[in-house]
């Protein structure tokens, strides 16, 4: 009964009156707004085709971390109006964001779909933290909730506004306006970058170093082959291996939808004895077998 009084008296959604076409009223606000991140992550996860996505997509990007941030800055309920606060969480969202996106690109995990929705998620919660524990320290009386009333006529006291709170709401709005119109397009229109593909080679413990420098003869050379196809569409690839212009080694055809990688061991073994010899990787695609893309090339020695 404590438990069902608690969060009855913490949210009163969607109440009507005589003077007000919407009332919103909660104390857990924070709390629903990461519960929707998880929620987000999940259906990411899980259920990556669904309209979910979209939907709540827009506000993690566009709303949420500007509201843990402005909850931050002003945890009480009279520091700012909550049209203000809407408007600016809007605001502060479409400057955030671009900036995680910023940091991601110095990092190894780069601007991804993943890296970026858990840094997202992470920031808006580590804010909301913070949010949460300066509204603890303020009276009860004056704690921020969210206490939004939708009356018919629309934002009665634009007008008696000053000029210059006028233009700052105005320019608010179009920037709101303008990332969701943005962001529309983003998604509707198809991806229109470039296409290539990924070819590389690693040692078998797949680092970029190291590769078999010297092999006596007979004896099997190993390296790990990767392929990444970014070509927007489905590709089938082969690779040769090339020692001194001979054929030595080639793989089955191997099918890859846009966005998937390919890494394999590839063997080759030498049959001449020499010094600086060249060992050429070539990757077909396409079902082509005489024009290759760039091929990578590593030098070895064959001993007795």
């Amino acid at each position: 009964m404590n438990i069902l009084y608690t969060m009855r008296s913490s949210i009163s959604l969607f109440r009507l009156d005589r003077n007000t076409l919407l009332k919103i009223q909660t104390k857990i606000d924070l709390l629903l707004l990461n519960l929707l991140n998880i929620i987000l992550i999940a259906i990411i996860v899980f259920w990556p085709s669904s309209l979910l996505r979209v939907i709540l997509g827009m506000p993690f990007i566009l709303f949420f971390p500007g509201y843990a941030t402005i909850s931050a800055l002003y945890p009480t309920k009279n520091a700012i109006s909550s049209t203000h606060r809407l408007m600016l969480s809007f605001a502060l969202s479409i400057a955030i964001v671009p900036l995680i996106l910023l940091l991601l690109n110095f990092t190894s995990w780069g601007i991804r779909l993943n890296p970026i929705l858990y840094s997202v998620a992470a920031f808006t919660a580590i804010v909301s933290v913070v949010a949460w524990l300066r509204r603890r320290g303020k009276p009860k009386s004056d704690q921020f909730n969210i206490e939004f009333d939708m009356a018919v006529p629309v934002w009665k006291g634009f007008w008696k506004a000053g000029r210059a709170n006028k233009i700052i709401s105005v320019i608010l709005v179009l920037a709101i306006l303008g990332a969701i119109v943005t962001l529309i397009y983003v998604i509707r229109m198809p991806d229109t970058g470039e296409k290539y593909t990924e070819f590389y080679i690693l040692n078998t413990n797949g680092k970029a170093t190291d590769y078999p420098q010297t092999l006596t003869l007979g004896e099997e050379g190993k390296v790990i082959v990767g392929i990444v196809n970014h070509e927007r569409a489905t590709i089938s690839y082969h690779v040769e291996v090339i020692i001194n212009g001979v054929k030595n080694y080639e793989t089955s055809s191997i099918s890859l939808a846009n966005g998937e990688k390919w890494e394999n061991e590839v063997t080759f073994t030498p049959t001449i004895l020499g010094t600086n010899q060249e060992v050429e990787f070539l990757l077909f695609k396409g079902g082509e077998t005489t024009s290759a893309m760039e091929p990578l090339h590593l030098w070895m020695d064959v001993t007795q």
